[in-house]
């Protein structure tokens, strides 16, 4: 409220901080679909908002546990990569900076929890087979790389 007692209206803060996970098992990757809009229906490495306090290594483990599941152990970071949706009009409707990590499966079998409607190991010659968010493939390419050094 502003001194005189009326509401402020803000414009939302973008970009938001997020994390996520190229965590492999194989040669396949895990990959999450999304349940909730503007991306439901879409395929994505499991990642999310970043706590307040929370180092963004920490926020990827915390998503990768909380939407699927498993356990993994993070081996490096493989990019940073902006998600800016627009409505159609062109308005942004999001902007979210993401850290996007990589590692390996450490333990348990995937099982789609929170806002996610499926979760699986992929393998890799199969990901352009499934409708990804955008420069996930190519991130997932990179990240896959990187692990094998």
């Amino acid at each position: 409220m502003t001194a005189t007692g009326k509401t402020r209206v803000t414009e939302p803060c973008w970009p938001k901080a997020a994390a996520s996970a190229a965590i492999f098992r194989g040669n396949a990757v895990l990959l999450v679909e999304r349940g909730k809009p503007p991306v439901s229906g879409v395929w994505s490495l499991p990642g999310g908002h970043i706590e307040p306090g929370e180092p963004a290594r920490d926020a990827a483990l915390r998503e990768v546990t909380e939407e699927t599941g498993i356990r993994a152990e993070l081996l490096g970071l493989a990019d940073v990569h902006d998600v800016i949706i627009r409505d159609e009009a062109g308005a942004l409707q999001a902007h979210f900076l993401l850290a996007v990590f990589y590692g390996r499966w450490l333990a348990g079998e995937p099982a789609a929890a929170t806002d996610c409607r499926d979760a699986r190991f992929v393998p890799l010659d199969e990901i352009g087979t499934y409708p990804l968010t955008d420069g996930a493939q190519r991130i997932i390419q990179k990240a896959a790389r990187l692990l094998r050094g």
